[in-house]
């Protein structure tokens, strides 16, 4: 990140000079994180009791260092890499809640906010700002706070959708021109492509696409370089969606919601794509409450869900967000796809993961889950399972058959352990045919 220059400081000191103790403050998250109001509030010694609610930051995070973690106390509703070893340590919090529910929880009352830390866009002729690459639950917080106070970045993509925020509302701004966080993707493995290919072979024409970042959705999406007339809804994407977007496979035109539309609700990449969605017709940012609404989704046809996991049980139980008791994320949208491309006519609810964990010590198909582990995605929810060994669907299937298809695509190194394991659970005799 650039540095903030002396004057950026002096006005972000100046800006947050109307924060006071005891606030509930939401910080703006991903791309989007305002670090320069963070890292001014945490240079304040008088603020203390300040509860700071977020997604999943990028950066600095100054407010989760020692000299701060007595006056400040971050609550995240998905905790990403800054946040988790204050969150194990006893020092932040963690909210576990479906995406979907975030925003109402700002608009009910549940979770009071008395201010909210934006970085934006600069303002155009009509005096309107955007909320740039992250609407997810920001547009609830902009919307149900007393006092807004933002950061406007030179480099922020200006967004269509939902995105507006009227620079007249802001209580106090700063002006900065410093570049975006950036996420890149690690390069594929054997394993990864195996399971995009995988999970390619599922997609058919015409089908909408929901998938994350990381190497196995990128995986998935650069093997779609065939199919026709694909979609995008989503919570997030990221540079791998533009590839198929300039290449003509994404076009957008089958979809029965918002058709001709890429609708997400933030956006987490390179400055390839921040350049991509910056004033883009067909590019439509909405909360994450219109996103992950299953209701919506269920209308849209053919609809492709393709989510992650750390571990899974021989009966479909899906931990996503924690190791044991050590949270790793979040709940996130993944239950809300799911279910959403369940009741999608034509749809595939995937949960896809490496069949080993910490360089194969680790099968991440248990016969139970750590304990302390999250279940995320329950079993009645779990349709197809993918590992770079194969591709399987649950539902519908007993406690006994589930686990007999889960361990066809464990690793072999696991499979009789955990054959033996389901023998012992299902009180069966191994190859009798008991089913």
């Amino acid at each position: 990140m650039a540095e903030v220059t002396q004057q950026e400081s002096s006005a972000a000191d100046e800006a947050v000079s109307i924060l006071r103790s005891g606030m509930n403050i939401f910080v703006h998250g991903a791309a989007a994180t305002p670090t320069p109001l963070l890292d001014a509030m945490c240079r304040r010694p008088d603020l203390t009791n300040i509860r700071l609610y977020h997604l999943h930051t990028e950066g600095p995070a100054a407010f989760l260092e020692d000299n701060c973690r007595k006056r400040f106390t971050s609550v995240s509703f998905f905790t990403g890499q800054p946040a988790r070893q204050a969150v194990q340590a006893g020092f932040a919090d963690f909210v576990p809640v479906f995406l979907s529910d975030i925003p109402s929880l700002f608009r009910d009352g549940n979770i009071r906010l008395d201010a909210a830390l934006l970085q934006l866009s600069p303002p155009d002729k009509h005096g309107f700002c955007s909320l740039g690459t992250s609407v997810d639950a920001a547009r609830a917080a902009a919307d149900h706070v007393p006092l807004v106070i933002a950061e406007i970045n030179s480099q922020m993509p200006r967004t269509l959708g939902a995105t507006t925020v009227p620079l007249k509302s802001l209580a106090a701004s700063i002006r900065t021109n410093r570049p975006l966080y950036e996420h890149e993707v690690a390069a594929e493995t054997s394993t990864e492509a195996a399971i995009g290919e995988q999970i390619a072979a599922l997609i058919q024409d015409g089908s909408t696409l929901q998938t994350g970042i990381g190497a196995i959705p990128s995986a998935v999406l650069s093997r779609l370089g065939n199919k026709v007339d694909l979609g995008i809804h989503t919570e997030m994407f990221s540079d791998a969606v533009v590839d198929l977007v300039e290449s003509g496979v994404i076009t957008n035109r089958r979809k029965e919601i918002y058709p001709g539309q890429l609708v997400t609700s933030f956006v987490s990449g390179s400055r390839r794509l921040f350049d991509f969605v910056d004033d883009n017709p067909q590019v439509t940012f909405l909360p994450c409450d219109i996103t992950n609404n299953t209701n919506l989704l269920r209308k849209i046809d053919r609809l492709v869900a393709v989510n992650s996991a750390l571990q899974i049980d021989l009966t479909g139980q899906v931990c996503a967000d924690s190791l044991g008791h050590r949270i790793y994320s979040g709940i996130g949208g993944q239950m809300d796809f799911i279910r959403g491309a369940a009741i999608s006519r034509g749809g595939l609810p995937i949960i896809a993961l490496p069949s080993t964990a910490a360089g194969g010590q680790y099968s991440r198909i248990v016969a139970e889950l750590v304990p302390g582990a999250g279940v995320v995605t329950t079993r009645g929810h779990v349709h197809w399972v993918v590992t770079e060994y194969g591709a399987v669907n649950l539902h519908g299937l007993s406690l006994r058959q589930r686990g007999e298809q889960l361990i066809a695509i464990a690793h072999p190194d696991f499979r009789v352990e955990l054959r033996k394991q389901l023998s012992a659970i299902r009180h069966y005799s191994i190859g009798s045919g008991a089913m």
